[in-house]
């Protein structure tokens, strides 16, 4: 099993759909790195050679934030947002959906479990 950024990406998937498993890489991303380290779209993780894989690891270093700082990073701007005190960082704070949706029947991902009315009568 490759290691690359700190994360264990599985051995049995082509090249470009593991990296994927890395926190910042998608799918444009990935093929990016595997035409920058000439690896075709069909290998898969299991077939690459050690230096492949060093390879690889450099070129994520060197041009792209993943995992732990892009994390950090993100978390910085949504608390920037909060500390302003702008739309979406008072958003952020009562923990409501961010940007634009209805909150009057759905986002219940956001707002966590239905709270029941108490004390409502006829």
């Amino acid at each position: 099993m490759a290691r690359i950024a700190g994360v264990n990406i599985p051995t049995n998937k082509r090249v470009i759909i593991a990296l994927q498993y890395i926190h910042g890489i998608g799918k444009k991303n990935a093929a990016e790195i595997c035409a920058k380290v000439n690896i075709p779209a069909e290998r898969r993780v299991s077939q690459l050679t050690d230096a492949e894989v060093l390879q690889i690891r450099e070129a994520i270093d060197r041009d792209y934030m993943v995992e732990g700082d892009l994390r950090r990073e993100v978390a910085i701007n949504i608390k920037r947002l909060m500390d302003l005190g702008c739309y979406r960082g008072l958003r952020h704070r009562r923990q409501l959906p961010v940007r634009g949706q209805r909150t009057h029947t759905n986002a219940r991902t956001r707002k966590g479990k239905p709270k029941a009315i108490a004390g409502k009568k006829k």
